[in-house]
């Protein structure tokens, strides 16, 4: 393949592990600090100009939770499907451990750029890292459930809430909090679980969650909510 020219089975391989890397939450950057690959190396991959050696494969189709072998398959034409989840044995459940933990590093990194409260890009770039943090957590969740229960994933698990609750806090003492920011603090506050906050307002589990992501509301439940919050405080 000449310098610069597209093969289209590399692209596909490429297209599928960005998929893959942003849908786990892993960054270029954060593959370059850890000697994975270089982002240059890896962008070139991305867009089909380039084939990783098979050692830089085999370690990213761990860190991806892919079948060893799965990045060759799909440019040869297989088709991506979904990852297999990971099973109960101790090796499995290192590699999701270990993939949560470089997606968390990423998340950090982002958590240190953050520019102060008060700075007008705080809400955008705040409620960014926590939509980041609910996604890693709906990941790492399943994977527990499929890990059996696995030491290392479970204690996964608990790093990525507890980076979410410190976070959720913090944007809730910002000025502007958001509603939903705001009713997560109070009912932290209150010891209260999702399902409690349910059925003091009369709703499922479910929509308190989406409240608390900030999911747009009516007038008329948001004053309800406002009502609950101050009833809480």
């Amino acid at each position: 393949m000449g310098e610069g020219a597209v093969d289209p089975g590399i692209a596909r391989a490429g297209a599928a592990v960005a998929a893959r890397r942003n849908e786990l939450g892993i960054s270029q950057r954060e593959l370059a600090r850890r000697k994975v690959i270089t982002a240059a190396a890896l962008i070139a991959f991305e867009k089909g100009r380039a084939w990783p050696r098979e050692r830089t494969r085999h370690t990213l189709e761990e860190l991806l939770q892919w079948p060893a072998g799965t990045i060759a398959r799909i440019r040869a034409g297989a088709e991506v499907g979904e990852p297999p989840t990971p099973g109960g044995d101790g090796a499995d459940a290192s590699v999701v451990a270990d993939a949560v933990e470089l997606a968390l590093a990423r998340v950090d990194d982002a958590i240190e750029e953050l520019p102060p409260p008060a700075d007008a890009a705080w809400p955008r770039r705040i409620a960014i890292v926590l939509a980041d943090l609910r996604r890693l957590e709906g990941i790492t969740a399943r994977a527990v459930r499929h890990s059996g229960g696995s030491t290392p994933v479970v204690k996964a698990l608990g790093v990525v809430r507890s980076r979410y609750d410190e976070l959720m806090r913090r944007a809730a003492s910002a000025p502007g909090a958001t509603l939903g920011q705001r009713l997560y603090a109070a009912r932290r506050a209150a010891n209260l679980t999702l399902a409690d906050i349910a059925a003091a307002l009369g709703m499922t589990t479910e929509f308190v969650e989406a409240v608390e992501a900030d999911q747009a509301l009516d007038p008329a439940t948001a004053h309800r909510i406002e009502a609950l919050i101050d009833e809480l405080g």
